[in-house]
């Protein structure tokens, strides 16, 4: 086994003096350049961690060091980080150096959480498999012939392949979740406005939100607690109390569990993966849970009502990218209109412009109606069918992906299997509740699969407890 798998084993070791930061950031670095062709990192900031390794040292020496003191930590490309270049994966930001530090981050470093580099993800966290980077796409350690999942793939495999101790991705429709099941780690989305946007580069501003990769639950739940609560520079952050979530990780209540038909028996759900998804339930239930099929007669809408939506919001707020004020400017250029032109045309990435596109469309005089303003009503219906499930139950459960981790290349010519893969994610990001995925052991080859856990707004205490408990009960 790795060398710290969790932050519990990095305090342990710490408290007994077998380490220090130092040697614990040294020992990170070491593993970044031995698999440094899995492409996680895009920017390693050796010199800053050990400076501020060397610090932390001092700080537990005088018995006064933060409560992540020895956590070392990858933040996805998406996320600013004051002094440091934040391209979010992209051409057109190539160069940008942040001006300001993401609320989140800074919220780790004042808990001396070591900042260790930026990671590779799709450019401006659109894909489902990290093959959308200006940087390259990033290998799944398990085989590196398949994608690690995405837009977060840097994130989810930096932790896979123990380059850090936990990493920060971003979550709009299941890019934390989505390659946490495919690299078989833990991925938590918050409830939206639980943690504050400040310093994450928009793609969908009423879908995004920060997440936290990690091999345990209690570590995630640590970063968590951390990162979360209001933030003046965000209005949309919420202002509900953050708990002591990785104190409260005890799970005794018999619960009340609902697991979606129309998830179970999809056509497009892998077979292993279903069997893994029915075990654990019949676990559940041998455990004295209540557990209840119901049915989602909405899932067919889910996934095209989050495409018109955040394609409508990227087309918005990539606007902003159009060579005047930084980032990319086309040396071809000859006069305003071909600046605005060529520079948008050959900064961005295919992806991102087919979203851009589809949104302008959705947006336009004809079709506004038609498609954003219909697709906002059934926004509401979903969130609604989603709350009420959760008012009646503590917990729904379905698998996090359709299948396990594809093979580089194998939806390229088919974008609507690639969408497909976030089938069972986006439903918690339409509706704004929080969800985490947890391994669910493997499939035949060997491949790493997700159980996925939902619960309502703000009860990650919750979530947290009985992902904790689950984790005892899966393979």
């Amino acid at each position: 086994m790795e060398k710290f798998i969790s932050f519990d084993e990095i305090q342990k070791s710490l408290e007994k003096k077998e380490t220090d930061c130092q040697a614990i950031v040294s020992h990170y670095l070491q593993n970044i350049q031995t698999k440094a062709h899995l492409n996680a990192f895009v920017e390693v900031y050796e010199q800053s961690a050990l400076e501020k390794a060397k610090e932390i040292d001092e700080k537990l020496a005088a018995g006064k060091a933060g409560k992540l003191a020895g956590m070392v930590i990858g933040i996805k490309d998406v996320l600013c980080y004051q002094g440091h270049e934040s391209n979010a994966s992209s051409a057109i930001l190539e160069g940008y150096e942040a001006q300001f530090t993401t609320t989140a981050i800074q919220r780790l470093i004042d808990q001396d959480a070591i900042i260790l580099g930026r990671l590779n993800c799709d450019e401006f966290g659109m894909g489902s498999s990290n093959e959308n980077s200006a940087h390259g796409k990033v290998l799944n350690a398990v085989d590196e012939n398949r994608v690690p999942g995405g837009s977060s793939g840097g994130s989810a495999v930096a932790v896979q392949a123990n380059l850090c101790t936990a990493s920060l991705g971003t979550d709009t429709g299941g890019s934390v979740r989505q390659p946490a099941a495919f690299t078989g780690v833990i991925g938590m989305k918050p409830t939206y406005s639980r943690v504050s946007r400040w310093g994450l580069i928009a793609y969908a501003s009423s879908f995004d939100t920060i997440g936290v990769f990690s091999h345990t639950v209690k570590d995630n739940a640590l970063i968590m607690e951390v990162m979360a609560g209001h933030d003046e520079f965000d209005s949309t952050s919420s202002r509900k109390p953050v708990l002591h979530y990785s104190e409260l990780l005890h799970f005794e209540k018999k619960a009340k569990v609902a697991y979606l038909k129309e998830t179970i028996e999809s056509p497009s759900l892998q077979p292993e993966i279903k069997e893994h998804t029915l075990a654990i339930l019949e676990k559940l239930k041998s455990e004295g849970h209540e557990i209840q099929e119901v049915n989602f007669p909405l899932l067919e809408y889910v996934l095209p009502t989050y495409y018109i939506l955040t394609t409508a919001e990227a087309s918005s707020n990539l606007s902003r990218f159009d060579g005047v004020k930084y980032g990319y400017r086309s040396p071809n250029a000859h006069n305003l209109e071909s600046m605005y032109k060529l520079t948008r045309s050959e900064g961005f990435g295919e992806e991102v412009k087919k979203r851009i596109m589809l949104g302008t469309f959705v947006l336009s005089a004809s079709y506004y109606d038609a498609y954003f303003t219909k697709a906002q009503k059934v926004r509401r219906l979903i969130k609604d069918f989603t709350e009420d499930l959760l008012n009646d139950f503590d917990y729904i459960i379905m698998p996090t992906t359709p299948t396990s981790a594809f093979k580089f290349g194998e939806h390229r010519d088919d974008p609507v299997a690639m969408y497909l893969e976030d089938l069972f994610t986006v439903q918690a990001s339409v509706s704004g509740v929080p969800a985490i995925s947890i391994p669910n052991g493997t499939d035949s080859e060997g491949m790493p699969i997700g159980l996925q856990v939902i619960s309502n707004s703000f009860k990650e205490a919750e979530l947290y407890a009985f992902s904790n408990y689950l984790t005892k009960l899966t393979p």
